[in-house]
């Protein structure tokens, strides 16, 4: 899975890849290490999500999303959550 955390006044996007999207947001919102990014600029709010067959191809839209400008990763996240909605509740029992 490929996901995009925010900050809650969207200032500060986060691009992660995981096989586990349940655990790893959830780690991201505990703050599990006070010391990673996610934790210091607070992107607690997950925002978007999509799912590839094999874990190498979403690292490399991973590596191809931080290279785009920040209105490219904007734009996708408007295209599938139009209101910015956090959608942690979407994905329990993931």
């Amino acid at each position: 899975m490929l996901y995009i955390m925010c900050s809650p006044n969207r200032a500060t996007l986060y691009i992660g890849v995981t096989s586990n999207l349940y655990n790893r947001v959830s780690a991201h919102r505990n703050k599990i290490d006070p010391n990673c990014f996610t934790a210091k600029y607070n992107c607690s709010m997950l925002v978007y999500y999509t799912g590839y067959d094999r874990i190498e191809e979403a690292i490399a839209a991973e590596k191809k999303l931080k290279d785009r400008a920040r209105k490219h990763k904007e734009k996708l996240i408007n295209d599938f959550n139009p209101q910015w909605n956090d959608l942690w509740n979407d994905i329990q029992g993931c």
